[in-house]
Formats: structure tokens, sequence, C-alpha cells
């Protein structure tokens, strides 16, 4: 009897943003949240949406629209929150929607599309093959990063 080593696999939570499906590893979220109401933050860069209230701690939300340089959510679009862990600061990524957890196989894992461009391609560490799906890697610690030229 032999014993077959399982392939390795990574947990990622996906959400979806202007038709891309995304990715960040789930050891870096805390929670998902509906939509919540935003402080403008003034002077901050353009991709910071505002400042929520996340139980007694301000947290600052970034439009990952903005940041990776998409069309903007249309006026009746609600954005979705993904609380992420970030070094020792936490930070909420706007999405479109969310997704599912899912078991991604190392041996799927791809360097970014050539296809993809500007910031969505600096701030992708790669992709998945899934069942009738690309899963976009996103680069939590880059995408955060707004003093980088990306």
């Amino acid at each position: 009897m032999s014993t077959a080593i399982a392939p390795a696999t990574t947990q990622l939570a996906t959400f979806h943003l202007a038709g891309h499906l995304f990715g960040v590893p789930v050891s870096l979220v805390q929670e998902v949240l509906t939509e919540q109401p935003r402080t403008p933050a003034p002077l901050a860069p353009g991709a910071v949406a505002g400042l929520i209230n996340l139980r007694g701690s301000v947290v600052t939300a970034l439009d990952l629209r903005r940041r990776l340089r998409l069309a903007d959510r249309g006026p009746d679009q609600v954005a979705m929150n993904v609380v992420v862990r970030n070094a020792d600061e936490v930070w909420s990524l706007l999405v479109d929607s969310i997704g599912e957890v899912v078991q991604a196989a190392e041996g799927t894992f791809e360097p970014p599309p050539d296809t993809l461009h500007g910031p969505l391609r600096e701030l992708i560490k790669g992709a998945y093959k899934l069942d009738g799906a690309l899963l976009l890697v996103l680069d939590v610690h880059k995408a955060l990063d707004l003093d980088s030229a990306v």
C-alpha cells in the first residue's frame, strides 16, 4: 500500500472587482462586512475612499477600483468591505462582491497574465487557473503601499 502525498494548496478568500475574480490569503483576512458609512479623509491619496469606524477603531478604506485604476463603481453599486491585516495595521478593501474561500493547488499558480497592464499587473502576485475562471492573487502589501509608484 502506497501513501500518496496530497498536493500543496493555498486557501484564498475571493472577491469580485470590475468583472475580475481576485483572491487574498485567508490568513490576512480579519472579516468581511457589508457597506459601511465612511468619513472623508481630506488630503489622502485618491485611492483612499475614507475612514470607517470598526467597533471603535478607525480603519482606512481603500477603494481597490481606484487603486488598480479600474472604472469607478456605478452610483447604484454597493461596496463590500474585506478587512485585512497588514503588519500592525487594519485596512478595509472596498470590493464589488464577496466570493467564497477556495483551495487553489500550488501547481496551478502562474505569473501574472500578459494581458494585464499597469497597476493591475504590478499589484498581482500571479494567478490560479480554476474551473472556468482565472483567480488573480492580489499582493496586499503592495496594494496598501500608497507611497509606491504604482
